[in-house]
């Protein structure tokens, strides 16, 4: 046979993408090596990489032997990137040659190869597992190191395996019974028990929550009590949060300590996360089973922030998603940059367009961001004197368009600390576990409510992610409340935007209570954190 089919996958996009791999061997002829179906400088450098394993591997290096080798990466259109394809690239052409012999329908192989035959940990695993599953693909054959975390996926049967030699040695010509067998020319005369040599499968990984211990624990910041309540708000309602105060007031700590305060993800969430972080290239465990907390330098490009590139990748708004998106010096940030989050903080996704296609990705996440009142840093502050002049406080207000300030939720203002209050002496407040449970509990509350409301396409589970429709079907006021409220917004020249998001926030502060209905003091408390600036 001088012709043969092997499938690998990569990842395009944050899914996984099946890729069918054609060799052609014409034998007798002078020698020509090809890679087609627009493969990019990685795989097409698979080649020497290829050459070289199966040397190493005992088998005919094929630039040694006159022949022409076709190798066909489809489908044709789809470019293709990275060192996925070296596994199945190696055994489709040892399949073609007549080296070996197996049946690869229902197999997936995927690994990068060192020069010794060594397989390679690659990226995205989970989310290339996933879809071969999906497709029906019954094994799939990844590298040791990637074996756990495909092995997340139920339905498929999950292979690791060290080195090309233990791939070859368990697929070519496998006897259930563990009689010897050889290999065809490449190995002629070399009889092994296969049985002895066949890779074990990879049990199923649990997913397990583990208890972390965090460093920093909300008891340890002193003072700074209305920070604290606006950020419980905001962890139990999924709403937006900035911080403003002088410098050294406690901002970025409170930031910091704010993702652990956040509920536990579900095991949809985890793989969800996992994914994406993998694909990345982020994933340092098998699994993240905390809210991500992601807190990208003032510097940042627009790309790193929202994602894109020639072909679409996702950024900082996507690796935070269904965690912490922080942003610290939020004014310092690239006037493009935060005027590209209006999007992703109304619709919980954001939409990349290019020339070589769009893509829309998952931005579901809590923006906490943190600001100085002014350049200097000392605009309201009692014992420091601002030395900012009128044109530099007009641009610095300017940097933070009235749209995003109005898809910002809670703006909560952070003083400074009486120095008495530092003393280890001063009763501490509340720790982050206490915390964690009321809003765990209001959480709980939402998720019931939606779950009986809400139209079965559109699933919702915080009170912010409500629109429109959802405030006027789910959250009755009385009137009462409502006067409060309309007399309220015109006083303060609300937005309808931020209208709505006052009777959000209102019904969080509701939940936390466990209260039944919005009352006029949730809407007065919802009220404060509006931003006290002029729009």
């Amino acid at each position: 046979m001088s012709f043969s089919r092997v499938y690998s996958a990569q990842t395009h996009l944050l899914k996984g993408k099946i890729v069918t791999i054609e060799v052609d061997i014409t034998p007798k002829t002078l020698h020509a090596f090809t890679i087609v179906g627009l493969p990019d400088k990685a795989v097409d450098e698979s080649k020497d990489r290829m050459s070289s394993a199966l040397k190493n591997s005992g088998f005919k290096s094929p630039k040694s032997q006159n022949q022409k080798i076709i190798i066909s990466l489809s489908p044709a259109d789809l470019k293709k990137e990275g060192p996925y394809f070296d596994l199945a690239m190696a055994l489709a052409y040892l399949l073609s040659a007549e080296e070996i012999d197996f049946d690869p329908k229902e197999k997936i192989f995927l690994g990068e190869l060192s020069l010794n035959g060594e397989l390679q940990l690659i990226k995205g695993v989970l989310p290339l597992t996933e879809q071969a599953m999906r497709l029906g693909y019954k094994e799939i054959f990844v590298p040791k190191g990637n074996a756990s975390e495909a092995a997340l996926v139920k339905g498929i049967t999950v292979y690791g395996a060290e080195n090309l030699k233990e791939v070859i040695d368990h697929v070519s010509d496998y006897d259930p019974e563990g009689k010897s067998t050889s290999y065809g020319a490449g190995r002629k005369g070399k009889s092994i028990d296969v049985k002895s040599r066949k890779i074990l499968a990879q049990k199923l990984t649990a997913i397990i929550h583990k208890d972390v211990t965090h460093d920093i624990d909300f008891s340890d910041i002193r003072g700074q009590e209305s920070a604290k309540r606006g950020l419980e708000i905001a962890a139990a309602g999924g709403h937006n949060i900035a911080l403003s105060g002088p410098p050294g007031t406690g901002k970025t700590m409170l930031a910091r300590v704010f993702s652990h305060i956040l509920p536990e993800l579900s095991n949809d969430e985890i793989l969800e996360i996992t994914g994406i972080h993998s694909i990345v290239g982020l994933l340092e465990d098998v699994l993240i089973t905390e809210p991500p907390f992601r807190a990208p330098h003032h510097t940042a490009s627009y790309v790193s922030m929202i994602g894109g590139g020639t072909n679409p990748k996702p950024g900082e708004v996507t690796l935070a998603h269904k965690g912490v998106l922080f942003l610290d010096e939020f004014p310092e940030f690239e006037k493009r940059v935060l005027e590209a989050l209006r999007q992703p903080l109304e619709d919980n996704i954001v939409s990349i367009s290019r020339a070589r296609g769009s893509a829309i990705f998952p931005s579901n996440f809590i923006l906490v961001a943190a600001m100085n009142p002014c350049p200097c840093g000392n605009k309201g502050n009692k014992d420091k004197v601002c030395i900012c002049k009128p044109n530099d406080l007009e641009r610095y207000a300017r940097r933070i368009s009235g749209p995003i300030i109005d898809r910002v939720d809670l703006w909560v203002t952070v003083g400074n600390v009486d120095y008495r209050k530092l003393s280890d002496e001063v009763v501490r407040s509340e720790k982050t576990h206490t915390i964690k449970d009321r809003v765990k509990q209001a959480r709980l509350i939402q998720e019931k409510r939606f779950a009986n409301s809400q139209n079965t396409k559109r699933k919702i589970k915080t009170n912010s992610e409500m629109n429109v429709k959802d405030l006027s079907s789910m959250v009755k006021l009385t009137k009462e409340v409502r006067d409060l409220l309309d007399n309220s917004a015109e006083r303060l020249a609300l937005s309808a935007r931020a209208y709505h998001r006052v009777i959000k926030i209102a019904r969080t502060i509701a939940d936390l209570e466990n209260s039944p209905e919005v009352e006029a003091n949730h809407i007065l408390e919802a009220i404060q954190y509006r931003p006290k600036v002029t729009q």
